[in-house]
């Protein structure tokens, strides 16, 4: 929870004020006292001479506020030539080393971007060696984009005064967006922000996936021609080029384009922007109008910097995501815990209940593993989590419940299927060859089924339970299921 309070932070001091140098401060003072940072500062490009100049610091050596520093010299200059962060954990071994702080034992320089360009570097230093680990950098790499916005906030008020309420738009957009943190609240809220405070038709957000971009979210008056999650081919139309150029392009009479997918009936206008942070392509944000000529290119920068906010704040999600997604992750197997167990299985018994289709509970126990001793056990738990993660559709759940026993979840699932899965299971554990592993490994199957078996999580549970125990009693190696509603169990499979 401190790295997403860093995030949170860093976004309330990049939209407390349009002020640069102020903002830069506050962001510098934050890396101070969340990374221990003595010595920090941003470096902003001068274009003319292509060289990098101290905008602001905290803990450099007198004198030092005038560096220069040419791209591609020293860390910071590598940093913003190769667009990518720079790391030393023993300056003293690196010939590259600037010295503007004399205590100075590693550094860490992150090159701030706008989009692909790189416009200052975040220079990091430490009094200890090798003071970033491998999070801390990433971490230290996602705050940059604060910086960056930064820079770019303040850029686009410096040069658009006059576009007074389309910043205020953007600055509610943006602290809107930092205040939501699950990636799919926050899809929904973008797209209905930007549709109300720009006045156009609709919004869509078309993230990638694999060579696929895919509609995550969308919002507007248009008629949909694709569901919500629907597929669009990344190299296909107008999003397709803008893609491709890493431009953002306006069609303002799409029936005069021959590469045209209209996936909104009413649409006869489109303005296709790429969503990048930190030089990384997301997706597009897409506008449709219903009208033609709806789209001036004199606004393409103000919807920049909102597409620029939003794919930062995705980004952003998409990482507490992950952090939240460790929490439900077995450390041992890599497959779900039990703590994801509970919270699927209530979510799999509603829409069994509200779709009327039914769903099945297995649950597994390694026969005799007591008798594996350490050296092999783990590897048996490893390899039959890969076996059954191979084995279900993507739609099914498997987790380590614990110890040795697993506990399985089956969608849209029968009596006669779930018996079906849970054999096949079984086969290909007790053919699978365990390297090293002193005797065959076999496993124990209960299952159940909602309704047959009960409808409620602890009804389910108790049922597949009760066929796991006849399963063990039976001689183990084989599958059971319980009678209905919770009888004795019967074994039905295996040997």
């Amino acid at each position: 929870m401190q790295k997403i309070a860093i995030l949170y932070d860093a976004s309330q001091a990049v939209l407390s004020t349009f002020d640069l140098d102020e903002v830069l401060q506050q962001i510098l003072i934050i890396a101070r006292d969340y990374f221990h940072l003595p010595n920090v500062s941003i470096l902003l490009l001068d274009k003319e001479t292509n060289e990098l100049y101290v905008r602001s610091q905290i803990g450099w050596d007198q004198k030092s506020d005038g560096v220069r520093v040419p791209i591609g010299t020293g860390l910071i200059g590598a940093a913003a030539k190769e667009k990518r962060p720079v790391y030393v954990p023993d300056v003293a071994k690196d010939p590259r080393y600037l010295p503007c702080c004399k205590k100075t034992a590693s550094e860490l320089a992150i090159p701030l971007m706008v989009r692909d360009e790189v416009v200052g570097v975040l220079d990091c230093q430490s009094e200890n060696l090798d003071h970033f680990d491998s999070e801390t950098i990433d971490l230290l790499t996602l705050f940059s984009t604060q910086a960056s916005m930064a820079l770019q906030n303040a850029r686009l008020y410096s040069l658009e005064r006059r576009r007074a309420s389309q910043l205020e738009a953007i600055n509610a957009i943006a602290q809107q967006t930092t205040a939501v943190l699950e990636a799919k609240e926050l899809l929904s809220k973008v797209c209905m922000l930007i549709q109300h405070a720009f006045h156009v038709s609709h919004v869509s957000v078309l993230l990638k996936d694999d060579d696929d971009l895919v509609l995550r979210a969308h919002h507007g008056d248009l008629t949909p021609r694709i569901p919500e999650g629907g597929r669009l081919t990344a190299g296909a139309g107008l999003w397709g080029r803008a893609l491709e150029t890493g431009k953002t392009l306006i069609e303002n009479d799409v029936k005069k384009s021959s590469d045209c997918i209209n996936f909104y009936v009413e649409t006869n206008a489109r303005m296709c922007i790429p969503l990048v942070s930190f030089g990384q392509t997301m997706g597009v944000l897409v506008l449709d109008s219903a009208q033609t000529d709806a789209f001036n290119p004199n606004d393409i920068q103000s919807l920049e910097s909102v597409a620029d906010i939003c794919a930062t704040a995705i980004q952003n999600a998409h990482y507490v995501d992950r952090v939240k997604q460790l929490a439900y992750l077995d450390g041992l197997t890599g497959i779900f815990n039990r703590r994801f167990f509970e919270l699927r299985i209530a979510e799999e018994l509603e829409r069994a209940r509200r779709f009327n289709t039914g769903m099945a509970v297995i649950m597994v126990d390694i026969d005799q593993f007591k008798r594996l001793n350490d050296e092999f056990g783990d590897e048996v738990l490893r390899q039959v989590s890969s076996i059954f993660h191979q084995q279900l559709r993507k739609i099914d759940v498997v987790c380590r419940y614990g110890g040795e026993e697993f506990a399985i979840l089956l969608a849209q699932t029968n009596q006669q299927h779930a018996l079906g899965v849970a054999e096949k299971l079984r086969r290909m554990v007790e053919a699978w060859q365990f390297p090293g592993v002193p005797r065959p490994v076999t496993i124990s199957v209960g299952t159940a089924t909602s309704p047959d078996h009960g409808t409620t999580r602890d009804e389910l549970v108790k049922a597949a339970d009760l066929g796991l125990y006849a399963a063990k009693q039976a001689g183990r190696n084989r599958v059971c299921m319980a009678s209905e509603r919770q009888g004795s169990a019967a074994q039905v499979a295996g040997k």
